[in-house]
């Protein structure tokens, strides 16, 4: 039986128009710190980064597939494991059916993990997904940015994570970036970092945790071992 307060109609409806101007000034906040954001400096790419793609070598730049911005999302597939990383595959399941739109909108999307491509495309297919998914095996982009660490930057006292905010433990961590190109789009303009984020920052890019946000009994992930303990691959639940 719910122990929840139970009100009439008239009475719910002014909470929740009060509770209405709090999410409005919500939405203002968040529109001007996505100002903010879109409004800070950016850094000129100076490697030559090349992956590991199903048409073979490709560039960062060719990732951007004649658009002058991309998405690269920093799925954690350590070169030994057999599968993603089951949170990774959370957020993964929000990629697909939006990429039309963001092509609508002049951006390209792509993952990025460290795992040899074939075994990337192996799970990607075993997921149903269509997204562009490259390997970083063997080139410094992880590294680079702050998403992959050897066992001896492990071992090293300090914060490690999310601009030194917090101290990641694993060697794969996950993230997202946002690159830009000008010039030419076909050709070989400029390439600037304008945009990462990490840990609880990529929270607003997963749809399912919005929905979950809005049910009475929330993300109900408070007595878990770890917020996340509940969460499978999509091909797992009910085994």
């Amino acid at each position: 039986m719910t122990t929840h307060q139970i009100v009439s109609r008239q009475d719910w409806l002014s909470a929740r128009t009060a509770l209405l101007e709090k999410e409005k000034a919500f939405t203002r906040q968040r529109d001007a710190l996505t100002a903010e954001r879109r409004a800070l400096p950016w850094v000129r790419i100076e490697q030559d980064y090349v992956f590991d793609g199903r048409d073979g070598k490709v560039r960062l730049s060719d990732l951007f597939a004649g658009r002058s911005q991309l998405i690269v999302y920093h799925f954690m597939f350590h070169p030994d494991w057999e599968a993603g990383c089951k949170s990774c595959s959370f957020w993964a399941d929000n990629f697909n059916a939006i990429i039309v739109h963001l092509k609508a909108r002049d951006v390209s999307f792509a993952a990025v993990s460290r795992a040899p491509f074939d075994r990337l495309d192996a799970f990607r297919e075993r997921m149903g997904w269509s997204f562009a998914w490259v390997s970083s095996y063997g080139n410094d982009f992880n590294r680079d940015f702050a998403v992959s660490f050897t066992p001896e930057e492990l071992r090293q006292d300090g914060n490690n994570y999310n601009f030194g905010a917090i101290r990641f433990t694993g060697e794969e961590a996950p993230g997202v970036s946002v690159f830009y190109k000008d010039g030419d789009k076909d050709g070989d303009g400029g390439l600037y970092h304008a945009y990462s984020c990490y840990a609880r920052g990529l929270d607003m890019l997963n749809g399912a945790y919005h929905y979950l946000d809005i049910v009475p009994k929330g993300r109900d992930e408070g007595g878990l071992d770890y917020p996340m303990a509940w969460v499978r691959r999509h091909d797992e639940y009910g085994r």
